[in-house]
């Protein structure tokens, strides 16, 4: 536990992983009734079991590698406090043997930007339906990359703040409106799967990078579920 914790610290000096009496004293609407009975069961599988229930509920097709990955790989799933925010901490071993850390913060306490929050209902329902009853966001703890954004960190592709050059590279308009797209995944390296909400009918998406041409009509799903499993085996 404090090697799990010396690491976890490293990029935040504030995380607690909470013990079984700090849990059942919390308020009842700090985190998910889900949540909240996992600290009764005992046997780890069926602990992790009933977790993954929860993803099988909602994005139990669009997300069917990652689950059948977390449910080969996953070794321990605790609840942690950062701050005032509650998560579900994964510790996976990849295939090489190597220990990772996953973060699913509480789909309860999601807080959009100014700009997803006027849009929220125009964005797809299986994506609403993680953030809403999965995890705010699900992510590679130590970089916040490789997954889905906690809602709070979704890149708006309009934000004039954000210069994209790779428009003036491109020798065709771009296939997207700007203003109307967010970015619910990233690499960590300046690359995103995006929603334009205009245009996102059965999870039409688009790979938007800063370095490269875009990618358009691609399946949001199958690209995050994809990429999710290449992290875990980066």
């Amino acid at each position: 536990m404090e090697e799990k914790l010396a690491f976890l610290r490293n990029y935040n000096r504030d995380v607690r992983i909470l013990t079984i009496d700090e849990i059942s004293r919390l308020n009842d609407n700090a985190i998910p009734n889900e949540w909240r009975s996992l600290v009764y069961i005992d046997d780890s599988k069926e602990k992790m079991d009933r977790l993954l229930s929860l993803w099988k509920k909602s994005v139990g097709l669009e997300l069917r590698n990652t689950i059948s990955y977390l449910k080969e790989h996953l070794i321990n799933v605790e609840i942690m406090e950062i701050g005032s925010v509650y998560s579900v901490l994964y510790t996976i071993r990849n295939s090489k043997g190597d220990i990772l850390y996953y973060e699913g913060r509480n789909p309860q306490e999601g807080q959009k930007n100014l700009e997803l929050e006027e849009s929220w209902d125009k964005i797809p329902t299986t994506i609403r339906d993680f953030y809403e009853n999965v995890h705010d966001g699900f992510y590679y703890y130590a970089s916040e990359s490789m997954g889905l954004v906690p809602l709070e960190a979704v890149t708006f592709l309009g934000d004039e703040d954000i210069e994209w050059g790779i428009i003036d590279d491109l020798e065709e308009p771009i296939k997207i409106n700007l203003d109307s797209s967010f970015g619910f995944f990233t690499n960590g390296m300046g690359s995103y799967i995006a929603i334009d909400y205009s245009n996102c009918v059965d999870n039409n998406a688009t790979f938007w990078s800063a370095k490269t041409k875009p990618k358009y009509n691609i399946n949001f799903w199958n690209y995050v579920d994809e990429w999710i499993v290449i992290g875990f085996e980066a």
